[in-house]
This record gives C-alpha cells, sequence and structure tokens, in this order.
C-alpha cells in the first residue's frame, strides 16, 4: 500500500510538473518539491533533490521537441545559461549574509500572475519581428537578463522558470514557442547542476520516488512540448495561461496543508 500511495502522489506531482515543463519551461521543483514535502513527509532537502533530477530529462525531451520544430535559439540560450548559473552561486552566498527572507511564496504568485497575463494579455510576436532585433543587443540583453534572474533564484531558490518565460517573451521580444523552448534548454542544465549538488551532498534519495517522479514528469512533459508545438499562437497562450493558473492553485494549495 505504501509503494502505491507513493506512486500516486509522484504521478500526481509529475503531472504538474510535466505540463509546466512542456508549455512553459516552468522548473519541477515548483510542483514536486511541496508534494513531497507535503504527502510523503519528505526531508525538503532530498525533495528539491528529486525534483531537480526529474527537470533534467523532462527539460532534454521537451529542449528536443521545440529544436525539432526549429523553435529554440542556442546562440541567445547558452550565454544566457553561463550568466544564469554565475549569478545563480553569487545570489547564494549573499542571501547566506542577510537575514531569512519572507519571499517563500515568490514562485507561486509569480506563477499565478503570469498565467492570468498569458490569458488576457497573450505573447503575440511574431517570428518575423523577433529576427528584425539587432543579434548583438539581443545578446547582451540575455547576458544581463541572465545574471539577473540568476541572481534572484540564488537569493530567493525559487521562479527560475518563471522569469526565464517573461524575460524572453516581454524584455527579449521572444516568439512565445520560441521562448519556451528556449527556457527548457536552459532548465537542463541548471536542473542538472543543481541534482548533481544535491545528491553529492545529501546522498541518494529515495529511490522509487526518484524513478516514479522522472517517469511521470517526463512523460506529461512529452506530451504538452508535442501539443505546444503543434497549437497556433494563440491557443498555446490561453493553455500556457490556463495550466499556470491551475498549478498556481495547486501549489498554493499544497502550501496551505504543509
Amino acid at each position: 500500500m505504501k509503494i502505491l500511495y507513493t506512486f500516486i502522489i509522484c504521478f500526481v506531482a509529475g503531472i504538474g510538473a510535466g505540463l509546466g515543463t512542456g508549455f512553459a519551461g516552468m522548473s519541477a521543483a515548483a510542483v514536486i518539491s511541496p508534494m513531497l514535502i507535503t504527502f510523503l513527509h519528505m526531508e525538503p532537502y532530498d525533495a528539491v533533490g528529486i525534483a531537480l533530477a526529474s527537470d533534467v530529462l523532462a527539460s532534454a525531451v521537451s529542449a528536443y521537441t521545440y529544436g525539432k520544430n526549429k523553435n529554440l535559439d542556442i546562440k541567445n540560450g547558452v550565454p544566457m545559461m553561463l550568466a544564469v548559473l554565475v549569478f545563480t552561486v553569487v545570489g547564494s552566498f549573499v542571501s547566506s549574509l542577510v537575514p531569512g527572507s519572507t519571499m517563500g511564496s515568490f514562485s507561486v504568485i509569480m506563477t499565478l500572475l503570469l498565467g492570468i497575463k498569458f490569458i488576457l494579455k497573450p505573447v503575440m510576436t511574431t517570428r518575423e519581428t523577433m529576427d528584425a532585433v539587432d543579434p548583438k543587443k539581443r545578446l547582451l540583453r540575455s547576458v544581463l537578463c541572465g545574471a539577473g534572474i540568476g541572481f534572484i533564484c540564488g537569493f530567493i531558490g525559487a521562479g527560475g522558470g518563471m522569469m526565464m518565460l517573461l524575460i524572453l517573451t516581454s524584455v527579449l521580444g521572444f516568439e512565445l514557442k520560441t521562448a519556451v523552448g528556449t527556457s527548457v534548454f536552459i532548465m537542463t542544465f541548471t536542473a542538472f547542476t543543481g541534482a548533481v549538488s544535491h545528491f553529492s551532498i545529501g546522498g541518494a534519495p529515495d529511490v522509487l520516488s526518484l524513478i516514479f517522479c522522472i517517469a511521470s514528469t517526463l512523460l506529461w512533459a512529452r506530451i504538452a512540448a508535442r501539443f505546444a508545438n503543434r497549437a497556433t499562437p494563440a491557443t498555446l497562450n490561453r493553455a500556457t495561461g490556463v495550466v499556470l493558473v491551475i498549478l498556481g492553485a495547486l501549489i498554493l494549495s499544497v502550501h496551505m496543508l504543509s
């Protein structure tokens, strides 16, 4: 019975994490961590490690799907990724020097607001408009925005995927599919770095929970990414918005239970 209960919790967590990753480049940690902590009474450090490990394959398969459909900008994705990684470390160091932050619900609120934003004010930037931006200017903005995202993620500990999607669409003028594709590409490497770090420091997590979460997240991320790449911009905006609002409400409910 315990194995069945663990499977159900991990499968449900994987549905939310996979849909969030495939549709919006959202970090699996935002969904899986609170679910495992609340319902399986797992240590937070172990839960985050499992969530990050689940993120790696889900983000990788999503990035592959978006790239296959030419909805991935590696040229600007790599510099942003390097800036995110470096400044996440900087943000973590600065965070250790200041009193505990009261911004624990930052990621949840951002998920809800971003979902509402996509429903009410969809991103309708075309590929032509996106390509018209000066490449050097976009590259500089990618590095600067990556540094800001990394610092905030390291300082607060959450919200990376959501911030990347917001920055890519609102600041860098990316078309929505390319923004999500680039976001999951970056998240593949950041999640891998985080997972290796967690397991190196904290040791191996519960193997069954790890396998169940990885499998479920991978399955649903693949389904979401395939749907997203076939959808029209208007449909994708609405679908992304609805998924984010539902996930935000779900995570908020789980936080209230814990």
